[in-house]
């Protein structure tokens, strides 16, 4: 055996202890030409994780974008803000996933994006979003990224800023938020279809029905000779009428900002409705015939056979009335799409859920006027009987207009007025029956009808002192606020009690049914003893209103804003649009 030979692997041998210590085992397997399993090299956690934000108006997105091999647990992600707000957010449902050490769990692989619909904020404001990860063989800790917001450009005082663990804390948002967030989140057609849906659930409500007895009015007015084709195109031009106005008006709102609104329910502009529907009604009982200049009529004459009231072009403008009727009703779907008007300036998605909402509202019109033609009488004495009995219907009309500028005693005496005068035409209409059974009854009814109304006037005008006071005794007790420096006084004066603040105008109908129905709740009044109620009369209009519900952000009336204890509105729990009772009550549930 040579030198060579011997000194060979005892060279090799000292090169492998002359190499560095932090070689790994795998480098010393090796340089002996042993091969072995290459161990995993794992990526810094912004490596791994690589997190991007972009933020545009009120729409923040951020994205997570994952390495291949890592994933994101889901229930570890968390946004929370920093003097901001924010819609409740909304995560991808994720891939199900075993993991040794969280069990059975739900992760995300490649992409994550995050969208955040920002509803306030405030100077330095800045959102944190958490996040853990894993990889096989290899678990990260828990990473917090700092994003700064930027303002919005109409954003809210302080003192109607949310704090931060509220706006995280609350398991929902309030209805027209969820609506909104809906509204821009989904596809076109699903969000049509679902706004006519809710619009047709508010076609049995307060705010449509003046529209029932305008348009069967306006159907027993077209003459004796209606048919069902006929009765069809002037219900349908009459809700094309109202969806049309209703949309403009909406967008108007929503773009320019609720003075255009209260500007519809100026006095001036009730009463002059209120008169035209009077002149209509009085049509009606065949004082005199409304009709178009005869010259006018020559020419038109061809264009359709033209009965009193079948007028489309006439029925078209009373439906364009109606929607202005129909405009001081805010809803939640209604505030909801108003809210995406106005905070993402898209009127084409905002003006066609608008529309779909009106036409929804109008479904059960056009089924009504087109049934018309079918169910009204087409000939004899009856028709003029049905159609005075349609004047008194249109005579409800100002009242319900005109109720939203008068006191509650006064706006019930009329009603009673209107149902004595309608029970004295229907007693003397009976009284030229044959005698019968019927008759004999049917009178002895209206007798006792007229009877009680009149003694329930009487009770009206001259009320028993002690029911009076009894009934002032159980009324909540709100304070008035009129600007934004009242809000921030209140607030700080009230620390330590939760506090609800109500928006109200004269010319709001559902603000009235809050103050009767909801507000006078036994229930409802209970839980209101551990509170501080404020309340803003808005009703003037006046720079100092319009400057207050700017500064709230507030779209529509009522709208009903809740603050903690600490002075701070509570995110997501704004309502807007009337609430019963027992409804309200699991709103003010969700504060505890």
């Amino acid at each position: 055996m040579t030198l060579r030979s011997l000194l060979s692997p005892l060279l090799l041998l000292l090169s492998l202890l002359a190499a560095p210590t932090q070689a790994s085992s795998q480098d010393l397997l090796s340089s002996l030409g042993i091969e072995a399993s290459a161990q995993p090299k794992f990526l810094k956690v912004d490596e791994a994780f690589v997190l991007e934000s972009a933020q545009q108006g009120n729409k923040l997105l951020l994205t997570l974008r994952l390495a291949d091999g890592y994933y994101l647990y889901r229930h570890r992600i968390s946004v929370k803000g920093d003097n901001l707000a924010f819609e409740p957010l909304a995560l991808p449902a994720g891939t199900e996933h075993e993991d040794d050490f969280f069990g059975k769990t739900r992760v995300f692989y490649q992409e994550l994006q995050i969208p955040v619909t920002l509803t306030q904020v405030g100077d330095s404001a800045s959102l944190t979003i958490s996040y853990q990860g894993c990889t096989e063989g290899l678990c990260y800790p828990p990473t917090d990224k700092r994003i700064p917001v930027q303002p919005l450009t109409a954003t809210g005082d302080a003192a109607g800023q949310t704090d931060p663990a509220d706006a995280t804390e609350a398991p929902t948002g309030s209805q027209q938020d969820r609506l909104a967030a809906a509204l821009g989140s989904q596809g076109f057609w699903l969000s049509i279809a679902a706004f006519f849906t809710l619009g047709l659930g508010l076609a049995f409500t307060p705010c449509v029905f003046p529209m029932y007895p305008i348009l069967t009015g306006i159907i027993a007015g077209a003459g004796q000779h209606l048919s069902t084709r006929r009765a069809f195109l002037l219900s349908f031009v009459y809700v094309q009428g109202m969806a049309v106005t209703y949309t403009l008006l909406g967008l108007v709102v929503a773009s320019a900002g609720l003075k255009f609104q209260a500007a519809l329910q100026h006095p001036y502009v009730l009463i002059g409705l209120s008169v035209m529907f009077v002149l209509l009604a009085l049509s009606m009982f065949g004082l005199y015939t409304l009709q178009l200049p005869s010259s006018l009529q020559t020419r038109l004459s061809g264009l359709s056979n033209r009965q009193q009231g079948g007028s489309v072009v006439g029925v078209t403008i009373m439906g364009m009335i109606s929607g202005l009727v129909c405009s001081p009703c805010t809803t939640a779907p209604l505030s909801g799409a108003l809210i995406y008007v106005a905070q993402s300036g898209d009127l084409w998605l905002g003006g066609a859920a608008l529309y779909a909402l009106s036409l929804g509202m109008g479904l059960p019109l056009l089924l009504l006027g087109t049934s018309g033609g079918k169910l009204l009488p087409k000939a004899g004495a009856w028709m003029d009987v049905i159609k005075q009995l349609f004047g008194f219907a249109l005579l409800a009309v100002p009242l319900l207009l005109l109720s939203r500028l008068l006191s509650d005693q006064v706006a019930t005496l009329l009603w009673l007025g209107w149902a004595l005068l309608l029970c004295g035409y229907l007693y003397h209409h009976n009284q030229h029956r044959p005698h019968s059974v019927g008759k004999s009854l049917g009178g002895f009814v209206l007798l006792l009808a007229m009877m009680s109304l009149v003694v329930v006037g009487k009770d009206l005008l001259l009320p028993e002192p002690g029911v009076k006071a009894s009934t002032g005794a159980e009324a909540p007790r709100f304070i008035r606020i009129k600007t934004l420096d009242d809000l921030k006084t209140r607030l700080e004066a009230a620390r330590g009690k939760p506090v609800l603040l109500d928006l109200y105008a004269d010319w709001c109908v559902a603000c009235k049914e809050f103050e009767h129905k909801t507000f006078s709740d036994p229930e409802v009044r209970a839980r209101f003893a551990d509170m501080v109620l404020l309340q803003a009369d808005v009703t003037a209009n006046d720079d100092a209103d319009v400057d207050l519900l700017n500064g709230l952000n507030v779209l529509g009336l009522p709208t009903l804003i809740f603050f903690d204890a600490a002075g701070n509105e509570v995110s997501g729990q704004r309502v807007t649009g009337f609430m019963g009772p027992a409804e309200f009550l699991g709103q003010l549930d969700k504060l505890r």
